[in-house]
């Protein structure tokens, strides 16, 4: 067997001990005789599946009993238009623009809301967070994006709202160091970088913010709001109102046991630090590469970097056979998003530290034969 170091940005590695676990219980899982792919998810089979799934989450991220965990489809982009359908009241939220998908948040909640953006780095391309301890108004509701895929940047600290639900977009960064889930109304991340295979989207949303028949006292929702954009939907009916992506929610039930088995979110982040160090040390250290956000803000989970070559044509031409040279090599998908070029390496918790040493190798003496 010959695998690779995947530093995609997702879908991204997985653990290979899960994946050799969920190879062998492929034909035959828990002893059923069946594959969890060809499973009901309203059978016995499937039940202790996604309700191990739901404990192992609830666990490892400290999450209160008076939250719901709801196992959905359509990613992270299918939450952009969900929180502002299920949390509209006044008709105002305020926004953190960090990067692209905070972006993509905006546009559609400017569908339904009027929106403030409170916070922006825009003017600098992205490479920074700004800071703010506290957001104040008549909000509905507060929308950050705790880790930056593309532009390589994370959130060390969350304004403080009040009273006004802090709604959280943590696709690339859940499970990689801890996070209070008390201080949030919702937290919702797509689970194909650090949770799962692509297909199922994790919504941890505290009960109250649900509105529906079931939980008059929060309100009803308009009429208007599809059924199955509903949060009351979902959790009325324990995310099973629909077939829910049933491998997806198994594969991560495999992820979480693994990151248990590990040492919980607090042996993920000491590991995710240890990694991150490692290639921000090479890259301040280089003549050659570096790396393109603020010391203060840099991502555990997504380094872009570029060289330091000053004509565009030349460095463009360098980055494409460092792309190259390095796929042959074994270090896949390094490849920087258009936006801010070069390269970048998402190292998600099931990257192992060997690989990001394999990587700083390559590196070295990539540098030493293109200086």
């Amino acid at each position: 067997m010959n695998r690779v170091y995947n530093f995609s940005a997702g879908p991204s590695m997985l653990p290979l001990e899960v994946l050799q676990r969920a190879a062998a219980e492929m034909l035959d899982c828990n002893g059923t005789g069946q594959s969890v792919m060809e499973m009901s998810h309203r059978s016995k089979a499937f039940e202790p599946i996604i309700a191990n799934t739901e404990a192992l989450l609830r666990e490892l991220m400290g999450i209160p009993a008076h939250y719901k965990v709801l196992f959905l489809q359509g990613g992270a982009s299918l939450q952009f238009s969900m929180v502002p359908l299920n949390l509209k009241k006044t008709g105002k939220a305020a926004f953190f623009d960090t990067g692209v998908w905070a972006g993509k948040a905006i546009k559609e909640a400017k569908k339904w809301m009027t929106v403030d953006i409170v916070a922006s780095s825009k003017d600098k391309n992205y490479t920074y967070i700004p800071k703010v301890a506290k957001v104040e108004g008549d909000y509905d509701y507060v929308h950050v994006t705790s880790n930056n895929t593309i532009f390589g940047t994370k959130m060390n600290a969350f304004p403080d709202t009040g009273t006004i639900p802090l709604v959280c977009d943590a696709s690339s960064n859940i499970l990689s160091e801890a996070m209070d889930v008390s201080k949030f109304g919702i937290i919702y991340a797509g689970a194909q970088k650090n949770l799962a295979p692509a297909g199922v989207t994790v919504v941890i949303i505290r009960e109250d913010l649900i509105r529906g028949p079931n939980n008059a006292a929060a309100g009803d929702l308009p009429a208007d709001v599809p059924t199955m954009l509903r949060y009351d939907t979902h959790a009325d009916e324990g995310s099973m109102f629909n077939t829910p992506p049933c491998y997806s929610i198994y594969v991560m039930g495999l992820v979480l046991e693994y990151v248990k088995k590990m040492g919980g979110v607090p042996a993920m982040a000491t590991l995710n630090n240890q990694k991150a160090k490692i290639l921000y040390d090479f890259l301040d250290s280089s003549s050659f590469f570096k790396a393109t956000t603020a010391k203060e803000d840099r991502s555990l989970m997504n380094i872009p970097f570029v060289t330091t070559i000053d004509n565009k044509e030349q460095a463009e031409a360098v980055n494409k056979k460092f792309v190259s040279k390095a796929a042959k090599a074994g270090l896949v998908n390094l490849a920087g998003h258009r936006l801010v070029g070069g390269m970048r390496a998402s190292i998600y918790n099931a990257m192992p530290v060997e690989g990001v040493k394999a990587l700083v190798a390559f590196m070295k003496k990539f540098e030493e034969e293109n200086k």
